[in-house]
């Protein structure tokens, strides 16, 4: 297994509190970690994709967790805000593959983020669900095309990671943690460890690992 010690690695998207768990992590084992949010890139604007691949220059890893949801009704969507949600979660991560793809070294890896509701689709998150299922697919041909370099996918399913912070929540984590075959939600603890397995095993490409307490078949 290949270690993160001196290993240089861009993480894309890092508001969320799972890009910042895997920051802490990965610098924790001595990777560098450039972590880059949308004040310095955005995934709608190829330009700054491309400054930002050649601001870093050579590197090791590259994760984009980068999100954007359109939300709602299918009836009621909003065409920009669908067209957003694929930037961030498919197109972007397209063009951050072309910019950054000549400057990995040896044993790089690129992993995206996917989700469950790719696997269990329901009302009002049509467009959630069939970004995540291009992102997941995304990592198969982006792994036979940028072959050795290698390209994973982590699908989470319901994270404590502050997004769900609100009025409800316990009440909705109470629910999930029932219906999952693990009786609990996921921490980011959770997602990172998978991330930085995904990025340093050097025999893992093509892959989308479910960290999602099995709530996929629940």
């Amino acid at each position: 297994m290949t270690t993160l010690n001196d290993k240089k690695m861009v993480i894309v998207g890092a508001g969320s509190g799972i890009a910042r768990r895997i920051a802490e992590d990965a610098t924790n084992q001595g990777a560098q970690v450039i972590s880059v949010g949308r004040p310095e890139v955005d995934l709608t604007d190829e330009d700054t994709i491309a400054a930002l691949a050649e601001r870093v220059g050579d590197l090791d890893y590259l994760v984009s967790l980068a999100a954007d949801h359109a939300n709602g009704p299918v009836t009621d969507l909003d065409r920009d805000a669908v067209h957003r949600a694929f930037d961030a979660k498919v197109i972007g991560p397209i063009l951050l593959a072309k910019h950054f793809a000549p400057r990995f070294r040896e044993g790089g890896a690129i992993l995206l983020f996917s989700g469950v509701a790719a696997w269990r689709p329901a009302p009002g998150r049509t467009v959630m669900a069939s970004t995540n299922a291009a992102a997941a697919t995304l990592a198969e041909a982006l792994a036979v095309e940028l072959a050795p370099l290698r390209v994973n996918a982590i699908s989470p399913g319901i994270i404590d990671s502050g997004a769900w912070d609100g009025p409800g929540k316990d009440a909705f984590f109470r629910a999930i943690a029932d219906r999952n075959p693990t009786r609990r939600v996921g921490t980011p603890a959770d997602i990172s460890s998978a991330a930085l397995l995904a990025l340093t095993n050097p025999f893992l490409t093509g892959t989308t690992l479910h960290v999602d307490g099995g709530g996929r078949l629940a």
